[in-house]
């Protein structure tokens, strides 16, 4: 009884009317009833689906109101946007062998017949059966007649494609700048023979470059995909996978002119 006399003084210090009591039922652990009156005072009224808590727990008696109804706002920060994900450079650089790179002659090139901004170029990449067939969209970029006798960079085992009308089966690789306005062939050092293959880094990372996977493989896991974006020209305009430069027994792959640009 002096527990809830004690409760009953407190709530009408709080300004709430000590009518409430009349209907509260007598102290048990725990009754839950809605607020059906508004405070005396100035301060705001009780929300309408407000309620209030008697507790007996552990021997004491106390009264829990409940919020206004009145609310604050609250500005807080946005959400940071998630970081992108790191390129995991481990796992690509793993598959940098996969790649069959070539040492290629281009023998003959002339406009696609279906396409104004492709090249049909015969490239002898060292193999028995003959030159290959490589489409190339170099019309903007290089002539025919520089593009003719060069000695290139050649992805010898990507999928061969139809396009428009003419099987390529492989691609020459270029540097290009951002904006991809100025392309440049990537050019082998004086002396290299088509058909050597290509490495990155140093004589010692040529005596461990694994065999190349097959066209169907490098297609499957995107390899060409992976490394691709890793690939610059250096300020020497070397090419480079990181701080390695692609090499032929002769020397460093360069292009002419074309600073941090990227290779495709």
């Amino acid at each position: 009884m002096a527990m809830v006399q004690g409760a009953r003084a407190a709530v009408t210090r709080a300004g709430i009317s000590a009518s409430l009591f009349r209907a509260l039922p007598a102290p048990a652990t725990q009754a839950k009833l809605p607020v059906l009156c508004r405070s005396r005072s100035t301060t705001p009224a009780f929300a309408s689906n407000s309620s209030l808590t008697l507790s007996n727990r552990r021997g004491r008696f106390g009264v829990v109101f409940c919020a206004p109804s009145s609310s604050v706002s609250v500005d807080l920060p946005a959400p940071e946007a998630p970081a992108p994900a790191a390129v995991e450079v481990k796992d690509v650089a793993a598959d940098l062998d996969l790649l069959d790179i070539r040492v290629g002659k281009v023998l003959k090139a002339w406009k696609h017949p279906e396409a104004d901004s492709l090249f049909v170029e015969e490239v002898d990449v060292g193999e028995p059966e003959g030159p290959r067939t490589i489409c190339s969209g170099l019309v903007k970029y290089v002539s025919q007649e520089k593009l003719e006798g060069s000695t290139v960079v050649v992805l010898a085992n990507l999928k061969a494609r139809n396009m428009r009308g003419v099987k390529s089966n492989g691609m020459l690789l270029c540097a290009s700048d951002a904006a991809h306005e100025n392309v440049e062939l990537l050019s082998p050092p004086e002396g290299a023979v088509p058909g050597e293959r290509i490495w990155f880094g140093s004589e010692e990372d040529q005596a461990i470059q694994k065999a190349a996977a097959a066209p169907n493989q490098v297609q499957k896991k995107k390899i060409w995909e992976s490394i691709q974006p890793l690939l610059k020209t250096t300020d020497d305009c070397a090419a480079v996978f990181q701080d390695k430069p692609m090499r032929v027994s002769t020397g460093i792959v360069t292009c002419e002119t074309l600073k941090g640009g990227n290779v495709s």
